[in-house]
């Protein structure tokens, strides 16, 4: 919780618009929490086997200590998820995954994620980040369309605002 709410400062704008986590201004994130979380993980993960919140808590930590978008370590990120989907395979998780998928192995292996998904996530999840991959991969027509579809999909104004954006950013 501590590192997910060292963040908190910057996932929003001015007027409440989303920031997703690789535009963030990492300036804003509290430095001091993600410290003392990442020692508590840290110390946690070297005690026992690591639980599903343990996991969890160690991918906020890779996120949290890198100083750019570029420097994540999604290599490591993806370990991470593979460890917590055998534990909990849950379609959020398996979503999650499918993300760390395609940043070290490109977006249409991510796609590929999401694909043996569709059937058991339903909503603007697999729709925005479908929106997300394709527009990685090129593909912006594709991606409008996913964006519309998850806007129209969320009861999230914010989500609503932010994915009706992304998909006229699109259309330029």
């Amino acid at each position: 919780m501590l590192l997910t709410d060292a963040r908190r400062d910057a996932r929003s704008g001015p007027h409440g618009e989303l920031i997703p986590l690789d535009e963030q201004d990492r300036d804003r994130w509290d430095k001091a929490a993600i410290e003392e979380g990442v020692a508590l993980v840290t110390g946690a993960l070297s005690r026992r086997r690591p639980g599903p919140y343990r996991l969890r808590a160690a991918i906020a930590a890779v996120h949290d200590e890198a100083p750019s978008p570029e420097a994540t370590d999604w290599a490591e990120i993806l370990g991470l998820y593979d460890v917590l989907v055998r534990l909990v395979p849950g379609p959020v998780e398996r979503l999650n995954r499918a993300v760390a998928v395609a940043m070290v192995h490109g977006p249409h292996a991510g796609l590929t994620e999401l694909d043996a998904l569709a059937d058991e996530l339903k909503g603007h999840r697999l729709d925005a980040v479908r929106g997300h991959l394709l527009e990685r991969a090129g593909e912006p027509e594709a991606a409008r369309a996913a964006y519309e579809s998850a806007a129209a999909r969320t009861l999230s104004l914010p989500e609503q605002r932010y994915l009706q954006a992304r998909a006229a950013r699109l259309n330029d």
